[in-house]
């Protein structure tokens, strides 16, 4: 028997393990590039509209650093790869993170691989079946997102270079998660780890793209995502950067292959830490517990949402000379509101940000199943720990971090704005337009709740539940869907605030269907067996 026996079998169950998180995910991403083009057409018709807008990204640092720079303000295609160059770009990342460690280190953790061990398969077989997902889905991807942004209208060759990039970043992410999958012991760190590496690699091209002639744009060739920019699609098409990605996942697989045989099944390269003898007072309760197992993750999200508000408070300042035509006047207030260019743009962002509030949110529910799964639960609840108590711990830790995420980035654009505009009065207006949000991310929330209680095994369903309600918020206006279909997404009921008059009445109503929802959800979950 080979290293490699079972490969093939392996790569096929993994297949179909995926086969409804892949297509949604690679649809989206290919749905998200059609879209953008489509829209800038609308938005920047002429070769004038486009220079400018191409001038005023490239002299404003937030910009730069949230999107990268547009090398040829002449080409259409150029200027709708402004968002699509990084958010394609993290989407692949994401993913391949995702499907390295889900087919990996979190397969080992529950003992699945130990199973597998048993039979006829080789000490190589899971890392190579997890890297063939990975590269086979960003084949798909670059192929998919090429034909995409060729039928929407931009040359064939520029569409090449730009799913070329998406796909190559989603290898090179791929490659350095197997990497990390190895050192450390558990699905939750390799996860956290590779996630961080992927936002430290973000901050690396950021500095470098914002950095003088003079300084050190050199930073931006030390990050995947830098990669991924100097393809430079629609504006030269640097071909050879493939090679770059290309040599560096070899390079990074090698080293994967080459850990995996220096440890054991279920151990990391790197030693778990010991944690104190005795527990600290803090953890006599569940709710202790469960901030104690998620503390890492609050603190993740809370840097990404200062990051979020410092750039929107930012821009803010710039938003009349970026919005200068008509159409994209008009699209942004059309998802913003109706007082004011500024106002607009800042209400739509905040909505954005209501957005990943509502994804923390799905994920700190998430770790519930995650604990049952893995049969930490039974012991807990063996003990005086009541189920109800059990459950409330990630519950509260979703809806009060939730709140907090985007009370800091209102609290942070309104400090960076007010600073930038003198106008001190604009830090409450963001701190309140960042709450009002609230109410709408605990109603997606409370839907995972539910889930989780009546089938916890559709507790995932829930990010389809939150994309569904994003595509709804993106592209309602946009294609002017009916109202009726508009208002099934809690964002849309949100005030758009700063910059317009509003009700509480929709706040106090969405406020109540989040209670009734993780009230029902909790219920049911009392009612129905552990890992049922």
């Amino acid at each position: 028997m080979t290293a490699l026996a079972g490969t093939r079998e392996l790569t096929r169950l993994a297949m179909r393990r995926d086969r409804i998180m892949l297509p949604v995910w690679v649809y989206l991403i290919v749905i998200m590039a059609a879209s953008t083009v489509s829209s800038t057409k609308g938005l920047y018709p002429d070769t004038a509209s486009r220079v400018k807008l191409a001038a005023n990204t490239n002299d404003t640092p937030a910009l730069v650093a949230l999107y990268g720079r547009v090398y040829d303000p002449t080409s259409l295609g150029a200027v709708s790869m402004l968002k699509l160059n990084v958010f394609g770009a993290l989407a692949a990342a994401a993913l391949s993170i995702v499907l390295v460690v889900r087919h990996t280190r979190a397969d080992e953790e529950t003992g699945r691989l130990e199973l597998v061990g048993a039979t006829a398969v080789g000490r190589r077989a899971p890392l190579t079946s997890a890297l063939s997902v990975v590269l086979s889905t960003n084949v798909m991807i670059a192929v998919l997102c090429a034909l995409a942004l060729t039928i929407a209208g931009l040359p064939a060759a520029g569409s090449t270079a730009a799913g070329l990039a998406w796909g190559g970043v989603g290898v090179a992410f791929g490659a350095i998660t197997a990497v990390v999958a190895q050192l450390t012991s558990h699905a939750r760190t390799a996860t956290g780890y590779s996630f961080a590496i992927l936002g430290a690699f973000y901050l690396v091209r950021a500095l470098g793209d914002t950095s003088d002639a003079d300084g050190p744009r050199w930073l931006s060739w030390l990050s995947p995502i830098g990669w991924g920019q100097q393809f430079r699609p629609y504006a030269g098409n640097r071909w050879w950067v493939l090679l770059v990605m290309v040599v560096f996942a070899a390079v990074m697989t090698v080293v994967a292959y080459s850990l995996v045989s220096r440890r054991d099944i279920g151990a990391g390269i790197l030693p778990d830490r010991d944690g104190p003898a005795t527990a600290s007072p803090r953890l006599a309760g569940a709710v202790s517990l469960w901030w104690r197992l998620q503390r890492g993750s609050v603190l993740g999200w809370a840097i990404a949402f200062l990051v979020l508000g410092a750039v929107l408070g930012g821009i803010a300042t710039n938003v009349g000379s970026i919005a200068d035509s008509r159409q994209a006047h008009d699209m942004i207030t059309k998802l913003g509101g109706e007082k004011g260019i500024t106002d607009a743009f800042l209400a739509t962002e905040m909505g954005f940000a209501a957005i990943f509030a509502a994804a923390f949110g799905v994920q700190a529910v998430g770790r519930l199943r995650a604990e049952e799964t893995g049969q930490r639960a039974e012991p807990v609840l063996a003990t005086a720990v009541s189920r109800w108590r059990w459950a409330s711990g990630p519950v509260l830790v979703a809806l009060l971090g939730s709140a907090v995420m985007l009370l800091l980035s209102g609290a942070v654009s309104g400090a960076v704005y007010a600073g930038q505009s003198g106008d001190g009065a604009q830090f409450g207006r963001l701190v309140g337009a960042s709450l009002v949000q609230v109410p709408a991310a605990w109603v997606v929330i409370g839907a995972v709740v539910l889930g989780y209680g009546l089938v916890p095994r559709f507790t995932a369903a829930g990010w389809a539940v939150l994309v569904a309600f994003l595509l709804i918020g993106e592209l309602g206006p946009l294609l002017k869907l009916p109202h009726w279909i508009m208002d099934v997404s809690p964002f849309a009921h949100t005030p758009k605030l700063p910059g317009t008059s509003w009700s509480a009445t929709p706040l106090v109503w969405m406020t109540a269907i989040a209670a009734v929802l993780v009230g029902a959800g909790l219920w049911t979950f009392r009612r129905r067996d552990v890992t049922a």
